[in-house]
C-alpha cells in the first residue's frame, strides 16, 4: 500500500473511472475483471441497507456469481437497446486498515433506450472494499446503494 495519499487517490479514482467506461462501452464481459475471486457485488435500495435488512436488487457472491450474471445479460435475458452513462462523483478514500481501502462515490446512471430521451435510471452511492491484487486495485466488495426505494424493472445490467 502506498504511504502517499495522493498517489493512492490518483489509483482509486482510474480504477472507478475505468470501472464506469467498461460498463458505459457495453464491455459487460470484462467486468468481472475489476473483481477479486472472493468479492461480494449487491445493489440494495437505502431503506434496506439503512435498516440493516440484506434483501437486495441484484447479489452476485465471487467472481463465479459475476459470471453468471455476464451470461445472463448476454445470452438469456430479452431487453430493449440501451446506452448507459455513468457520472461520477466525490470519490473518497474513507480509510485504510490491514490493506483494505474503504472508499465512497456518488454515482447516476443515465439510460436512453433507442428514439426515447435520456431518463435518470438510478442514482445512489456506492460503498467498496478495494484490496491491491498484483499490479493494482480490485473491489473486494461493491456495494450499490440506491437512492429510490423503487427497483427499475430493466435492472439486469450492473450498475
Amino acid at each position: 500500500m502506498t504511504d502517499d495519499p495522493r498517489l493512492l487517490r490518483y489509483e482509486v479514482e482510474e480504477l472507478f473511472f475505468a470501472y464506469v467506461e467498461c460498463l458505459d462501452e457495453g464491455e459487460v464481459e470484462r467486468w468481472p475483471d475489476f473483481f477479486t475471486d472472493d468479492c461480494l457485488y449487491k445493489i440494495i435500495s437505502r431503506e434496506n441497507f439503512e435498516r440493516g435488512l440484506p434483501l437486495g436488487a441484484m447479489l452476485c457472491e465471487g467472481k463465479g456469481g459475476l459470471k453468471d450474471r455476464v451470461v445472463s445479460v448476454t445470452t438469456t435475458s430479452v431487453y430493449h437497446d440501451r446506452a448507459l452513462r455513468h457520472l461520477l462523483s466525490n470519490i473518497r478514500v474513507k480509510g485504510v486498515a490491514n490493506g483494505v481501502i474503504d472508499v465512497q462515490a456518488n454515482y447516476a446512471v443515465l439510460e436512453t433506450l433507442t428514439n426515447e430521451f435520456t431518463t435518470v435510471f438510478n442514482a445512489g452511492k456506492y460503498l467498496d472494499k478495494l484490496v491491491r491484487e498484483g499490479d493494482g486495485l480490485k473491489f473486494k466488495e461493491k456495494l450499490c446503494v440506491f437512492d429510490s426505494v423503487m427497483v427499475p424493472t430493466s435492472l439486469i445490467f450492473p450498475i
